[in-house]
């Protein structure tokens, strides 16, 4: 890391990023999506909130590029887009957790 600020656009692209991870329900779908890829109702259920809801939040995970979706049928399956998103999410989790 070289000190020097980031440019305005790279900054935010960043900002969005983490305002993206700001969100309680979408911290928690991401959670769900580490142990690999999985449909809506079974986010659904393992986070408590609608499928609705969940499918509203994949949106937006979505249009920042932090999960990826796959057609099978009817089916939507989801997963994290890349070992970056599992990394940022364990990093910030340790950091919580951390005394």
């Amino acid at each position: 890391m070289s000190g020097k600020p980031l440019d305005v656009d790279t900054a935010a692209m960043v900002a969005a990023l983490f305002a993206a991870l700001s969100d309680t329900s979408r911290v928690r779908i991401i959670s769900t999506l580490v142990s690999g890829e999985r449909n809506v109702s079974s986010i659904a259920q393992a986070v408590g909130i609608s499928e609705s809801a969940v499918s509203h939040q994949l949106r937006s995970l979505r249009q920042m590029r932090l999960v990826h979706a796959r057609k099978q049928g009817r089916q939507v399956f989801y997963c994290l887009d890349d070992e970056h998103i599992i990394d940022l999410y364990q990093r910030g989790l340790d950091h919580v957790l951390h005394e």
